[in-house]
């Protein structure tokens, strides 16, 4: 008898793993502890059978469950117009920052796809659900910090208005990462913006943070901080 998705997912349970995952993640509570790597070589196996009727039938009572799904469909190979009705079907699952960060970054197919997936991203950057809106800010922090797509990516994130910590700190992040490869275009929005204090100190302090970035140049972005 073929042993079901759920009980591979229990056979790889790691209980000291259990507790340091659910730390990290405390708004849920149906973490199991499985480590990534092992979750992704089951995505990897999944995506090269019969990965319709997986993405169909997909279960979601564990967090290990919710992530497997969404790391199988950066996996499948498909047509764009087949995986993104899946994707979009999938996002309103998410309900915490781990899922939503490591599916983002396993969709790799946007870097061909660009266009497309900008357009079909734009209806959850427009949501009132924090975690719709943090994949919509994940995914432009993820493949559309480049020159062509700078002036788009500063004004859509100008425009999220939520009062979820998880969009704040993902607009925060996207614009450190934002300054950090494109200085000149982000500096001119962060000196006129419409962002909220938490949100825009924020991303000062992330900026600050980083390692490419000299010394006088923190002085500078320091001093914009909003008392």
């Amino acid at each position: 008898m073929e042993i079901s998705i759920k009980e591979q997912i229990l056979e790889m349970v790691d209980e000291e793993y259990q507790k340091f995952s659910s730390a990290l993640i405390p708004n849920i509570n149906n973490v199991v502890g499985v480590r990534l790597p092992e979750l992704r070589k089951l995505a990897k196996t999944i995506a090269k059978g019969d990965w319709r009727t997986y993405l169909e039938q997909a279960e979601s009572e564990y967090f290990e469950e919710v992530m497997l799904h969404g790391m199988v469909m950066g996996y499948i190979k498909a047509d764009i117009k087949e995986i993104l009705p899946y994707v979009a079907t999938f996002v309103p699952k998410i309900d915490n920052w781990s899922v939503c960060d490591s599916f983002c970054t396993g969709l790799k197919f946007t870097k061909m796809n660009r266009q497309q997936v900008w357009d079909f991203l734009q209806p959850f950057l427009s949501s009132d659900r924090e975690y719709e809106l943090r994949f919509g800010v994940v995914m432009l922090l993820d493949f559309y910090i480049e020159e062509e797509y700078i002036t788009r990516v500063l004004e859509c994130l100008d425009n999220v208005k939520h009062e979820g910590y998880y969009v704040k700190m993902a607009v925060a992040w996207a614009l450190s990462s934002c300054y950090v490869k494109l200085p000149e275009p982000t500096l001119i929005y962060l000196e006129s913006n419409s962002l909220d204090d938490f949100t825009f100190n924020k991303a000062l302090q992330k900026i600050t943070e980083s390692f490419r970035i000299d010394q006088e140049t923190k002085k500078m972005i320091r001093s914009m901080k909003r008392k």
